[in-house]
């Protein structure tokens, strides 16, 4: 391929494929889902690929950029990791996009993985609102269904995930965000909820939103801490894809 290859999955990633396809610079998006594929959207300039690659079929997909962006969730540990060895493998150049990390609350309960957050809530009493998304999900399972209230998008493996940790369909909350501190705080007290568990998935996220959620409703807020990932903002990243393929057509 030629231009920039985007491995996507955030705001970012679309904004900055979009922009950089109106700037008449090729783009090739590569999403895991098809729901990543719908929130894509089409756009001429925009080659989308739609499935999870392993690093072979990654190396494979970026061949002949000129730089691959890494914009993929401040949490996709693996996925970044396989992403660079797939760069490294093609030889193309690659960026992390990365969105800031939000100041956290004095007051807020901190886990390196979702795993320790589970164990630091096994010896707690009330309701628990996760919204950690579906794939942590079976982590929370042996503090009880019955406590556990899963946030997760519109999806059949959302839903699955849900079946799996033993949730009630009762406790389940499909909805895709983003969300207002007003919407969260309406689920903590409509479940009665006394932990608010998240990622800190920036603004953009809407991290902000439910810390102000938690506060209001009285909810302890228990974070999920990013892992150490260096990267780049969005206004450097898209001035170094217009460096790469300007020098790329020399």
């Amino acid at each position: 391929m030629t231009g920039i290859a985007v491995f996507s999955g955030t705001t970012e990633g679309r904004t900055l494929s979009h922009q950089l396809a109106a700037e008449g610079i090729p783009v090739t998006v590569c999403v895991a889902t098809e729901y990543g594929q719908i929130q894509q959207g089409e756009a001429p300039g925009i080659t989308v690929h739609t499935g999870r690659l392993d690093p072979a079929g990654m190396a494979a997909l970026v061949a002949g950029a000129a730089l691959c962006v890494d914009a993929t969730h401040p949490y996709a540990a693996q996925a970044s990791a396989n992403i660079r060895t797939a760069c490294e493998q093609a030889g193309v150049p690659c960026l992390r996009l990365l969105r800031p990390a939000s100041p956290l609350p004095e007051d807020a309960l901190t886990a390196p993985d979702a795993a320790s957050a589970a164990r630091l809530l096994a010896g707690t009493q009330g309701n628990i609102l996760l919204t950690t998304g579906a794939k942590e999900l079976a982590v929370f399972g042996p503090l009880g269904g019955q406590r556990l209230i899963a946030r997760v998008l519109p999806s059949h493996e959302g839903l699955d995930a849900c079946a799996a940790a033993g949730i009630p369909a009762r406790n389940i909350v499909a909805m895709q965000g983003p969300f207002t501190r007003e919407m969260n705080e309406a689920l903590l007290r409509q479940f009665s909820a006394r932990y608010l568990v998240t990622k800190d998935g920036g603004e953009a996220g809407g991290f902000g939103a439910k810390v102000e959620a938690a506060r209001a409703a009285g909810a302890a807020l228990v974070v999920i801490r990013r892992p150490a990932d260096g990267g780049a903002s969005y206004e450097e990243v898209l001035d170094q894809c217009r460096k790469a393929v300007a020098s790329w057509n020399r």
